[in-house]
């Protein structure tokens, strides 16, 4: 007897994941109704280890239309931007959802930085260590004339990260077939500079300062449950 055909076995896996996507898509109980209430102003402090808010940097900001449409999808955003006694300066933008859900998406750097204008130069997956673990992270470069912006971001969904939007699908599954709905949350950092590479440097030192400024249950809500290193 002939084996089944690679193309057969795809559509059958296919149709397998629509279906238990079609289950987890049904309404059930929400992760987000079980925990503590989360509190973005609060989770994430204004001053900690060598960083304090600086004023007079504002994150771009998307459009009226825009906003809008992210006020629909997210219950909590906060757009910061902090420097630290060396003059350095990230950019930080995190908003919250009480239901992980492909409206999500349009937030994504990929997305929200072109419809302000910005070129996507790069998109990497990434890892960063952390004192607590290993960060799956995505990496981009965006520029609009002569600025340049590397950007570090990922997504959480529940307490898993995703980088794409086929990790996040999965993870929205996992959840779903335990009959739960995921919260979710978009955490972005960014500097302005052309050497990337020092860009990420000074970026991986404020996310690790940050979690060590912060209780286990916050660290959690900001960046999932780290796989060990």
């Amino acid at each position: 007897m002939k084996g089944i055909p690679g193309k057969s076995i795809a559509i059958l896996c296919a149709m397998v994941l629509a279906a238990g996507l079609a289950f987890a898509a049904k309404p059930r109980t929400r992760v987000a109704d079980q925990s503590p209430k989360v509190d973005l102003e609060v989770v994430i402090p204004k001053t900690f280890g060598n960083w304090k808010l600086d004023e007079r940097v504002v994150p771009i900001l998307p459009s009226p239309d825009a906003k809008a449409v992210l006020d629909r999808i997210y219950s909590q955003t906060v757009s910061r931007t902090y420097v630290n006694e060396s003059g350095e300066r990230v950019m930080l933008s995190v908003a919250y959802g009480g239901e992980q859900s492909d409206s999500m998406q349009v937030h994504r750097p990929e997305v929200c930085y072109p419809a302000q204008g910005f070129s996507v130069l790069k998109s990497l997956k990434g890892v960063m260590e952390t004192q607590f673990g290993q960060l799956p992270i995505r990496r981009l470069v965006a520029s609009q004339g002569p600025r340049v912006e590397p950007i570090t971001y990922w997504i959480t969904v529940g307490d898993q990260v995703a980088r794409s939007n086929w990790e996040q699908k999965l993870a929205q599954l996992s959840y779903g077939l335990t009959g739960k709905v995921p919260d979710g949350l978009l955490f972005r950092i960014s500097t302005i500079d052309r050497d990337e590479q020092r860009a990420y440097s000074v970026q991986e030192a404020f996310v690790r300062e940050l979690l060590a400024q912060i209780d286990a249950d916050a660290r959690v809500r900001l960046v999932g449950r780290l796989g060990q290193s």
